[in-house]
């Protein structure tokens, strides 16, 4: 959720100060009644109504790798998680998680076709699926 306006916070906070009850004004601006009261604890205790900065760090595949791993995709697309990720170390010089990777994979809306059985498609035999011999009989 993004922060609110410097200009309605403003607007919030002159309103209280104005002597409007702190009920009408969260009515009024539609906001909760607990982000009137912090945003007059905010002022009184910095002066000021800017948001805190938001919290996280930068992101291990940033927006300007993103070329890189669609082509890595795209060039091996039936590689496991990890595989993906040695293959990334490899080329980038730089170790991420499993997690890293699928998080940033479903950011890039890459998807992973599946066949009738239920497993990927493509990836039949007795590599292929956990617990999917690829022949005949149950799987």
């Amino acid at each position: 959720m993004r922060a609110y306006s410097a200009d309605l916070r403003e607007r919030i906070v002159g309103a209280v100060a104005a002597g409007v009850p702190q009920r009408t004004v969260a009515a009024r601006f539609g906001v909760a009644l607990a982000t009137v009261g912090n945003y007059r604890r905010l002022r009184r205790a910095t002066g000021g109504l800017a948001p805190r900065p938001r919290p996280g760090g930068v992101p291990a595949i940033g927006p300007a790798q993103y070329p890189a791993l669609r082509a890595q995709l795209a060039a091996v697309p039936d590689a496991t998680l990890a595989e993906h990720c040695a293959t990334w170390a490899t080329a980038q010089g730089s170790a991420v998680s499993v997690s890293t990777m699928w998080r940033t994979i479903g950011r890039l809306g890459w998807t992973v076709k599946k066949n009738a059985r239920g497993g990927r498609a493509g990836r039949g035999g007795a590599g292929g699926v956990a617990g999917g011999g690829g022949g005949v009989g149950p799987g």
